[in-house]
């Protein structure tokens, strides 16, 4: 049985052998069958270690010691530690012992090439294809067997030997593994900790050596904001040593969990680095311009973080990973849990300030900030949305146009399926209400009537109310106080909001915005119940137009004389049909979010199109001036040519100061801009949601694509700004209306730099954005002032 065996091959073991072979041997032996790239080598077991102080009558000399020892007499202990660990030197292994761990050091390198050749080929590999090395350069790692036990970390107790090469400083190298157990700081932790000092054996890994040209630590979540969605990696040039004993300051990279975007990038000066010379380990210096540098690549950055992801999935839990790269090669040294999750996170914007002394039982992406105590109604359908009350926690699988009723009385939502911007996530936000989606199995986990706490700024819900009613009150006198400060904030860039329920308009009307840069058709549409159509036919045309219109009033009169930009209804045929009437009128769809939708719809129903442009002149015949039109979703020039003659057929282009507008979503009409330009329009809005998902072609809905969409991916990115260039270079205003102006300062900071003349953002980010824009046009000001001084006196 391998519980007896004094020495293992790492694939002889894994993460339930702690007993034999320590928390490192155990996890590099899981990850060695999990085809983690690991630098392959073996472990003198615990049963050995066991055996040598039985076999050389230790245990009561070093009890003897320990027993008499004043721990806190830092010269006592120092004294006892270095008496304990002579003893242990000056004691001979076994013969038996040491012929063996000869036997697999000097088989080392054949045994990993015949491992791995028939772990991939799946094929014998004979052994008179290699010669045994006699000499391999390894490195010596000390494993405890209580190493990372949750609530105790016995990482950085025991000693690491590097570059260790021959039979004789291998023996002597697994001694003073063994002797790290006693270490002054070793033997005063466990004293601390109330741990026996010998039911606590030390295996000793040796692993082939990587002779690494960068190296580091990874971690699979932010270890100082303990935010789940980040990976943190910190690269050094050299050797692993000198990061973690802090020598030198490594570079810092931010990587989303997600999309695998990096989000950011620190990069720190190198002066020093730890590399192999010879038979030893040497200080070096690094040249100024090559320690200036980002140590390692992007497609490094990114294929690190890949692992990291893989490896934490494989343990379900967060880990601390030590990684180094030989060549073009990337290999994962050592993994263990981060056992220093604290279980009250530090305070973060937007309600992410605490987190209750339980675990979640439900979690998902975070969608709307806020946190919502209630009973769980679940509702699968429209048909079911009388189901919710006003309190409750309305759990669904995912929501529509059909579910806003429900929605508006919710106490907080839950979805499985969909991200931060899906039809959930954007009228939660738009409403104020907190919600979660994506938090899969939820409508089988959650049952009715069950009381949960949902918090909306972290993607966590809880079993019954367990969030601080006190820090609720100090969440919301700090944002009052924020939107106090901001609202005292002017900037040349707009502020607009996105809307689509008049109950809202009053209320945010009062906020510091410039207007409504998008203001959605679809939900005023659906409250009526009715496809368009089905009123055509039955020739109420007067009521869907009187109804939009005193929807529209209602907008137009609490923001005048703010603009109100109008866009034109986008439903697409699968919503369509779930109004009364809407299967008889709308085709069943393979892809709906591709097909009949946005301007293609209005050329071909124009008389559909022609009710909305009707309501709009009608509220400028009642003397509201601010109501403006944008048409989305228009893919080829040809298509504004046609809509512009739709609309000069309902007279809006005499309405003096009538202004139309085009969403660009569609990657041709954001390539195509300047043809669309030339037709004639008075701005751009960039509806970087739809455009996001056909850029990196992801369904944003479909959860298991969705962590792939991130409008901070380069393309998206790349795209965006050319199209703020370009309508700056035309002289016409550009704004964005998306998710990502919500959510992204780095992408709004690049699009104002690009001239962007306006964003437009969901009421909840009002304020943060207004203050975001007041501090990027103080740089930009501040930059060009210092430029201009410098020009001049320079």
């Amino acid at each position: 049985m391998v519980v007896k065996k004094n020495i293992v091959w790492f694939e002889e073991v894994g993460k339930n052998d702690v007993g034999l072979v320590g928390g490192k041997g155990a996890n590099l032996g899981e990850m060695t069958n999990a085809r983690f790239p690991i630098p392959y080598g073996f472990i003198v077991t615990s049963t050995a270690y066991f055996a040598f102080i039985k076999q050389s009558n230790l245990q009561s000399k070093i009890n003897e010691l320990l027993r008499i020892i004043n721990y806190d007499s830092p010269n006592e202990l120092q004294q006892v530690s270095k008496h304990i660990q002579e003893l242990i030197h000056k004691h001979q292994m076994s013969h038996q012992l040491a012929t063996e761990i000869v036997d697999y050091y000097e088989n080392l390198m054949l045994k990993e090439e015949k491992y791995f050749m028939q772990r991939i080929a799946n094929v014998k590999v004979s052994t008179k294809r290699a010669k045994r090395n006699k000499d391999p350069l390894v490195a010596v790692r000390s494993s405890a067997t209580a190493e990372d036990l949750p609530g105790a970390s016995f990482a950085g107790q025991q000693e690491t030997y590097l570059n260790v090469k021959g039979d004789a400083v291998l023996l002597k190298k697994v001694k003073e593994c063994w002797a790290s157990l006693f270490t002054e700081r070793a033997i005063y932790y466990r004293h601390q900790q109330g741990f026996d000092h010998f039911k606590i054996g030390l295996a000793a890994v040796v692993q082939r050596m990587v002779e690494s040209d960068q190296s580091g630590v990874a971690f699979s979540l932010d270890p100082i904001t303990n935010d789940k969605s980040k990976i943190v990696i910190e690269a050094i040039y050299g050797l692993g040593e000198y990061i973690v004993q802090g020598k030198v300051t490594p570079d810092h990279y931010e990587v989303n969990k997600n999309s695998f975007v990096i989000l950011d990038k620190e990069i720190k000066t190198q002066k020093v680095k730890y590399i192999k010379q010879g038979a030893s380990n040497v200080e070096k210096k690094v040249g100024k311009s090559e320690g200036a540098q980002q140590k390692i690549s992007d497609e490094a950055i990114l294929q690190l973080a890949l692992l990291v992801k893989d490896i934490e999935t494989h343990y379900f839990f967060p880990q601390d990973i030590e990684w180094a790269i030989e060549g073009d090669k990337v290999f994962i040294v050592q993994s263990r849990p981060i056992t220093t999750i604290r279980k009250q996170q530090d305070q973060k914007k937007d309600g992410k300030n605490y987190t209750p002394l339980t675990m979640p039982i439900v979690t998902g992406a975070p969608a709307s900030p806020g946190v919502g105590v209630g009973p769980v109604v679940i509702i699968h359908s429209p048909g079911e949305i009388g189901k919710i009350s006003k309190g409750d926690i309305m759990v669904a699988p995912q929501t529509n146009p059909d579910y806003v009723q429900a929605m508006k009385k919710a106490a907080a939502i839950i979805t499985e399926k969909g991200g931060r911007t899906s039809h959930a996530a954007i009228v939660s936000r738009e409403l104020g209400i907190p919600a979660v989606v994506g938090a899969d199995k939820a409508t089988h986990i959650l049952k009715n009537g069950m009381v949960v706490s949902v918090n909306g700024a972290t993607g966590e819900i809880f079993k019954g109310n367990v969030l601080s009613k006190v820090k609720l009150a100090e969440n919301s006198s700090l944002s009052s106080t924020h939107s106090r400060l901001a609202s005292k904030l002017k900037t040349l860039t707009k502020v607009y909001v996105n809307l689509a329920e008049p109950e809202q308009a009053v209320k945010i009307a009062k906020m510091d915005v410039d207007g409504v840069g998008l203001l959605r058709a679809e939900f005023m549409i659906a409250e009526m119940g009715v496809h368009p159509k089905e009123f055509i036919r039955e020739k109420k045309e007067s009521i869907f137009i009187s109804k939009l219109t005193r929807n529209l009033i209602t907008f137009a009169k609490a923001f005048s004389p703010r603009p109100v930009i109008y866009r034109a209804s986008d439903f697409k045929t699968n919503e369509y049909r779930h109004l009364v009437g809407g299967k008889k009128y709308e085709p069943q769809e393979e892809n709906p979010m591709l097909g009949w939708r946005g301007a293609s719809r209005y050329i071909s129903n124009p008389a559909v199109f022609g009710l909305e442009l009707k309501a709009i002149n009608e509220v400028w015949s009642q003397g509201y001036r601010n109501i403006h039109l944008m048409i989305p979703f228009v893919r080829r020039p040809w298509e504004l040519i046609k809509i512009k003659q739709i609309v000069d057929g309902y007279g809006l282009f005499l309405l003096p100061g009538f202004k139309l507008y085009i969403m660009v979503e569609v990657p041709s009409s954001a390539l195509e801009l300047e043809e669309f330009i030339k037709v004639g329009i008075d701005g751009v809005s960039i509806g970087s949601n739809d455009l996001t998902m056909m850029i990196l072609g992801v369904d944003r809905d479909n959860a298991e694509v969705a962590p792939i969409y991130d409008e901070r991916s380069p393309a998206v990115l790349n795209l965006l700004e050319y199209i703020v260039a370009t309508c700056s270079e035309n002289n016409i205003p550009c704004s964005i209306c998306g998710q990502a102006a919500s959510d992204y300062p780095e992408v709004v900071e690049k699009l104002i730099e690009r001239g962007i003349t306006s964003v437009s953002v969901n009421p909840d980010a009002i304020d943060r954005t207004r203050e975001l824009i007041y501090t990027i046009e103080k740089k930009q000001f501040n930059r060009i002032k210092n430029k201009n001084e410098d020009h001049t006196y320079g």
